[in-house]
């Protein structure tokens, strides 16, 4: 089976250049946007120059899932910087359909702020968004999606998991459809930014760890208190114990005991 757009992402307009193997699903997709060939899909099987969030690399190991959708749009960068909400809705989506391991009646993907898919509290998938002015007030934005189809990478700081460990055999070939099919009807909730309130909405619905207690690692501080909510921009708002409410628009989420290990460490 090749990677290959469903009738709603054909009808939307949007194009689709697959590959075996690929630097970087990401920067293949800028590329291409910056050439005026916007909306388009980019799918490979492997990916060998991935990146994931803060510079980390993320390699695609052969079978997983790697597809970056690229866009020309004229909303300001912090509305832009939210179509990793419009992924993350579509993914979750998508996961439901395709994936048998993730019905009703065995586990619910839940969407981690700010732009990761989890399954009973292991990573699943990671989107990762970047962006280039590109003259006229426009945006070529890319919104990467890495998926763990067949294999979860090793050594990293937090658990990870993938569908074939969970005994699923969907296939990134069909995952992917299904993902750029969801995507068309985010897409176009999310208009420009102008739907962003419905978006926000869907998404809290499907968040992981609200109303939970949490550590956020910013790097250069740690911040500790309640997943309130998120404020219209899209950003975590934290409620310290002392009552003051923080708006943090990025940093690394951790929930539970893995909150607790941080804050000490």
């Amino acid at each position: 089976m090749s990677f290959a757009l469903g009738p709603a992402a054909r009808e939307a307009g949007h194009d689709l250049a697959a590959y075996d193997t690929v630097g970087s699903t990401n920067a293949e997709a800028m590329s291409l946007a910056r050439e005026g060939r916007a909306p388009i899909w980019v799918a490979a099987r492997a990916q060998t120059e991935g990146r994931g969030r803060r510079g980390r690399t993320w390699a695609t190991e052969r079978g997983n899932l790697a597809a970056s959708f690229a866009t020309i749009t004229s909303a300001d960068p912090a509305k832009a910087a939210t179509l990793g909400f419009v992924a993350g809705l579509a993914l979750e989506q998508a996961l439901r359909e395709v994936a048998a391991s993730l019905s009703p009646r065995t586990a619910r993907p839940e969407l981690k702020w700010p732009n990761d898919v989890i399954v009973d509290g292991k990573k699943l998938a990671g989107i990762l968004l970047e962006a280039d002015q590109i003259g006229d007030g426009r945006l070529a934005v890319v919104v990467g999606v890495g998926v763990n189809v067949v294999s979860a990478p090793e050594g990293l700081p937090y658990p990870a998991t993938s569908l074939r460990e969970r005994g699923d055999r969907t296939t990134a070939e069909e995952l992917f459809q299904a993902l750029a099919e969801n995507f068309v009807n985010w897409f176009d909730t999310w208009e420009e930014g102008a739907g962003l309130s419905a978006i926000r909405k869907a998404w809290m619905a499907r968040a992981a760890g609200l109303g939970s207690q949490v550590t956020i690692d910013m790097g250069s501080r740690t911040l500790k208190g309640r997943f309130e909510s998120l404020d219209d921009a899209g950003r975590l708002v934290l409620r310290a114990p002392t009552g003051v409410a923080t708006a943090v628009s990025a940093g690394d989420v951790y929930f539970g005991e893995a909150a607790s290990v941080r804050v000490e460490g």
